[in-house]
C-alpha cells in the first residue's frame, strides 16, 4: 500500500527486482487514470512529484492496483452533512480527522465550488482493506509521462487496448515487454467506504 510518491518503491526494485515476483497486492493511491489532474491539468500529485519512479514501479512487474484520485470525489467526498456526522462522533480522531484536512476542504472548495472533503488517502486504504468496496475496475497497461512539460506525471491508460497496435506498439513497448497489467479502479460505492470511515472514527 502507498500512499506517497513511488520513489523509495523504485529504489527497492532496482537494487533487488526479485522482490516484485514475492509481492501479491500493490496497491498504489496515485494518478488520474482518463480525468484531469490535481496539481496539473493532466497529472495527479503523487505521480506527478517522481513520474521516473512511478514508471519504474508500473515496469517491473508488480501486481498493481492504481486508486485514482477521482475516487474521493463527487459523492465519495465528505459534504458538509457527512462532516457534521463526523464531528457528532466525538472522538479525538473524528475531530483530528476533520481539523487536519482544513487546508483540503479550502482546496476541495477551490477546484470544485463545492464545500466538502475529498480522502484520497482513507479511500486507498479503505479499497486496500476490503476490495469489495470497488464497484468498476479493469486491467489495462498504463505508462506514466517522464518528458513532457504539459503533461509530466500523465498516468496514461490503455483502456481500449490499443497500445499494441502497430502505430503505438514502438511507444509502449517498455510496458508491453516488461511490465503486467494494472487493475485501475474507476467507481467506488461510496456508502460502504463513508460507513467503513466512520466505523474507524467512531
Amino acid at each position: 500500500m502507498t500512499l506517497g510518491p513511488l520513489t523509495n518503491i523504485a529504489l527497492a526494485l532496482q537494487r533487488n527486482p526479485g522482490i516484485a515476483a514475492k509481492v501479491g497486492r500493490c496497491v498504489v493511491m496515485g494518478g488520474a487514470p482518463c480525468c484531469e489532474g490535481n496539481v496539473t491539468p493532466a497529472a495527479e500529485y503523487n505521480i506527478w512529484c517522481d513520474p521516473e519512479a512511478a514508471r519504474i514501479v508500473l515496469l517491473s512487474g508488480l501486481p498493481v492496483e492504481l486508486v485514482g484520485w477521482h475516487l474521493c470525489r463527487g459523492e465519495a467526498a465528505l459534504n458538509p452533512d457527512d462532516i457534521e456526522y463526523v464531528l457528532s462522533l466525538g472522538t479525538p480522531q473524528a475531530r483530528f480527522t476533520i481539523e487536519c484536512n482544513s487546508r483540503a476542504q479550502e482546496a476541495y472548495f477551490e477546484q470544485t465550488g463545492e464545500h466538502g472533503i475529498s480522502l484520497p488517502d482513507p479511500v486507498a486504504m479503505s479499497i486496500a482493506l476490503d476490495s469489495t468496496t470497488v464497484t468498476q475496475q479493469s486491467e489495462n497497461y498504463v505508462d506514466v509521462e517522464i518528458t513532457s512539460e504539459l503533461t509530466l506525471g500523465m498516468t496514461v491508460v490503455d483502456r481500449l487496448n490499443v497500445a499494441a497496435n502497430e502505430r503505438n506498439r514502438a511507444v509502449w513497448a517498455p510496458i508491453l515487454d516488461r511490465g503486467k497489467k494494472a487493475k485501475v479502479y474507476w467507481a467506488i460505492d461510496s456508502k460502504r467506504w463513508k460507513q467503513a470511515l466512520y466505523s474507524a472514527l467512531s
